[in-house]
């Protein structure tokens, strides 16, 4: 939508110097205030003028309103920067200040798509002035330690009654509507443009654009798109105009471009400078401290006395001060990790690991660092998990520079592979966690019944032989399992007489393999038949991890030697 506030800028402005220029025409500072939670911008009538209905290929924004307060013009003790341009910022500014977890997300992608699409030449300050517009740099950093907002962020129902007419594209899973859509998170993008701009930019597995590291990512890809030069002006314009289709936009954000560019620094989480005026409130916009008061020009100094004479000498203009260094984030700082005392992982197949992995973050000289993003990825030919079934998590370190992975799940999928530890967002050796899943096993076998297993010559035993598994005093289930009728018991090959199994076709089968005990730990054996052979013959059972049971089966003839009972005599008469 075409935003209006206070005054507009003056349309047209396409450079940066003319952007400034408009800026201080405004004599105004524009942030935005303060969303309530799930609430976000509210539209108010007399906001903007509707637009064409928005696609998802149209702008991120749906042109939802956005934050009117411009950084300051004047400062009690600018700070010039010989990198850029125009009015000289001072470090100190409220205004300069961006959150550290926020300031991290900008940064991060900025590297991300430095490697991703390096001709695009994306400055992370560009990101910086758009998150400050889009939802006041979070909020001033209301955000967890993994970088989600503490609340949605919201921005008015795109009805068609003052905004662009955008219905419901994603059943209200981001924006909880599921009429319209809204604008969403700290980079404030709509459901249908992070359909298909969404990214993961903290390696949790998921994008969510109320994380500002996946927000601050996908944002960097929107605008490095169509193969634009973000360092030529005309496709910087058409970068950010792609956003929010607003040239009262456009201006608002050179402005903070500009600003960021001269000097930022880190400000905790949850204290950064609240903007208080939007696009869609109709109301003038207050004046920042910058533009206060401008101060008093000194007078000119009096020229030399003619023909060298003394006079008042010309006054040495002042050193500028030397701009400080912009602080390091604590993931600036780390030099190496460390393995933090993890035991040997061995799992059988379907169980959870009982050990967990740790890392620790250290600095050059061994000193921990906390608030570090680890990443643990699973790598290897396995199905093992993490305990919520992702095969990739991020955790940030404790106070003691530790990263504690999530419990590990081991598959059915038997043998070794790793678990890769590295830092988010820095290039530094990572530590390799070897794991070892082995075939499920039982270490005790039981018959169920103690009924004596008796059959006689040709004839079929009455009872099937059932057993029952277990692995330190637990139900063993799944574990592969063997039974063979030996000869003896000190010879364990197959026996060529006495009972046998039964084959699909009838034949007889004295070997069975591919057993598995069930969900109890049972495993029940198929029919025993028995040939002509009368004896005493053994059945020995055997699992994975050594569990062993030796059935006695008997073979014997009818016992004839007993005296049939007497008939009983006829009555008498």
């Amino acid at each position: 939508m075409a935003a209006h506030f206070g005054r507009r800028l003056r349309k047209g402005a396409a450079t940066t110097a003319v952007a400034a220029a408009a800026v201080a025409a405004l004599s105004a500072s524009q942030a935005p205030g303060m969303p309530g939670e799930d609430h976000g911008r509210q539209a108010t009538a007399g906001a903007s003028a509707p637009v064409p209905d928005a696609t998802s290929d149209g702008n991120a924004t749906g042109n939802s309103p956005y934050y009117t307060d411009l950084p300051p013009l004047n400062s009690p003790d600018p700070s010039p920067s010989p990198a850029a341009t125009g009015t000289p910022v001072a470090q100190g500014d409220a205004e300069a200040g961006i959150p550290a977890t926020v300031l991290d997300a900008y940064k991060k992608a900025e590297a991300q798509l430095r490697s991703a699409k390096p001709g695009c030449n994306l400055p992370w300050q560009l990101l910086a002035a758009i998150g400050k517009v889009e939802s006041g740099q979070a909020r001033g950093g209301r955000v967890d330690a993994d970088g989600t907002t503490i609340g949605r962020i919201l921005g008015p129902a795109l009805d068609g009654n003052g905004f662009a007419l955008i219905k419901d594209t994603d059943h209200g899973v981001y924006d909880g509507n599921t009429e319209y859509d809204q604008a969403v998170g700290p980079m404030q993008f709509i459901p249908s443009t992070w359909a298909w701009a969404g990214r993961d930019g903290n390696g949790d597995g998921k994008k969510d654009p109320n994380n500002v590291y996946d927000a601050a990512l996908a944002a960097g890809h929107y605008l490095c798109r169509n193969g634009w030069d973000l360092s030529n002006e005309a496709n910087l314009h058409s970068a950010i105009l792609s956003y929010n289709n607003s040239q009262d936009y456009l201006n608002t954000v050179l402005s903070w471009l500009e600003y960021y560019r001269k000097g930022t620094h880190s400000v905790p989480d949850g204290t950064g400078d609240v903007p208080t005026h939007r696009s869609d409130d109709g109301t003038p916009r207050a004046k920042s401290p910058g533009h206060s008061k401008a101060p008093k020009p000194k007078p000119d100094p009096k020229p030399s006395a003619p023909g060298g004479g003394s006079g008042s000498p010309s006054p040495t203009p002042p050193k500028p001060p030397v701009p400080p260094t912009p602080p390091q984030t604590p993931t600036d700082t780390v030099d190496h990790l460390q393995d933090a005392g993890t035991a040997k992982l061995t799992a059988m197949a379907g169980h959870a690991f009982t050990e967990r992995i740790g890392t620790r973050a250290e600095t050059k000289a061994g000193k921990a660092v906390a608030k570090v993003r680890i990443r643990f990825t699973i790598t290897g030919d396995t199905d093992a998990t993490f305990a919520g079934g992702e095969t990739v998590a991020t955790v940030a370190t404790d106070a003691k520079g530790v990263a504690l992975a999530p419990a590990l799940q081991a598959g059915e999928k038997t043998g070794d592979f790793r678990v890769m530890a590295t830092v988010v967002g820095r290039t530094v050796k990572g530590v390799a966690y070897p794991v070892t899943v082995t075939e499920r096993a039982a270490d005790t076998l039981a018959r169920t019944s103690d009924t004596p297993l008796t059959c006689t010559p040709g004839g079929e035993f009455a009872d099937q032989v059932q057993v029952e598994a277990t692995y330190k005093g637990a139900v063993a289930d799944g574990v592969a399992a063997t039974a063979t009728l030996i000869k003896s018991d000190t010879d364990a090959t197959e026996n060529d007489k006495g009972p046998y199994f039964e084959d699909a076709d009838g034949k007889p089968v004295r070997t069975l393999t591919d057993l598995k005990t069930d969900a109890k730990g049972l495993l029940t054996l198929p029919k025993l038949y028995a040939d002509d052979t009368t004896g005493t013959f053994l059945l020995r059972i055997t699992t994975a991890g050594g569990a062993t049971l030796t059935v006695e089966l008997k073979v014997a003839a009818a016992d004839s030697s007993a005296s049939p009972s007497p008939s009983p005599s006829p009555s008498a008469s």
